[in-house]
């Protein structure tokens, strides 16, 4: 669970997530947010043996978040690693759903865009962002998969792996459509469930123009010489 500036969230996400999902482990990753996160973080690693925190000296991007986590999985020896938001988009009670099939999968993802997903309290414009995004990345890299960008996903630890985590360049949320792109092109086993995103109420998205000129030139550059290759 990576943040930044979820002082207003991480206690009421971290309450949830137990509640429904008793017997997971919690590695928070913050990025020395200025606004006390870490030190919530640390009072709930006080008083929770399921909770861990790691302190990043300075934001680093949600990618560099999220390897540092795959890493910790790796020393630890984790079976699977999850990712979810702090900002209460991800609900806590879709995270069984993803757990029951991911046995089978080395990538589960909390779909969206698949009959059962849904958004709540998004705005017409990042509805369309959204989903214009997802049909791009779809149509570029010719995946079957609804919802590349989604952040709510499961993955098999042994399968991770076999990726060479230091050669991901994407730090923003392109970050997730590049594992995605890279679990397909190693052969990896996907499935999507249907998931509800909840808009945050508390906070400020961390969606910025140039987020999404990260992700579209990401896409376009897999696209091409995806293309390329075919040819």
């Amino acid at each position: 669970m990576p943040t930044f500036n979820e002082a207003g969230n991480i206690n009421h996400a971290v309450e949830e997530l137990f509640i429904h999902n008793a017997n997971v482990d919690l590695l928070i990753v913050d990025d020395d947010s200025p606004d006390g996160t870490g030190q919530l973080a640390d009072q709930l690693e006080h008083t929770n043996i399921r909770v861990k925190v790691m302190h990043r000296k300075e934001k680093q991007g949600l990618g560099a978040a999220y390897i540092a986590g795959f890493n910790y999985a790796f020393d630890s020896n984790y079976d699977y690693v999850v990712e979810m938001d702090a900002d209460g988009s991800h609900r806590a009670e879709d995270l069984p759903k993803l757990l029951a099939v991911c046995g089978q999968h080395d990538l589960v993802i909390g779909s969206r865009y698949v009959k059962g997903g849904q958004t709540q309290n998004w705005p017409l414009h990042r509805q369309w962002l959204s989903r214009g995004g997802n049909l791009y990345a779809k149509i570029m890299l010719g995946t079957k998969l609804n919802d590349m960008t989604a952040g709510f996903r499961v993955f098999s630890v042994p399968f991770l792996k076999r990726m060479d985590l230091a050669t991901i360049n994407a730090r923003g949320y392109s970050f997730q459509i590049e594992m995605a792109y890279r679990t397909i092109q190693l052969g990896g086993r996907t499935a999507e469930v249907p998931i509800v995103f909840i808009e945050r109420e508390i906070g400020e998205s961390k969606m910025s123009g140039d987020i999404v000129s990260e992700a579209l030139l990401l896409m376009t550059n897999f696209g091409l010489k995806r293309l390329f290759r075919r040819n």
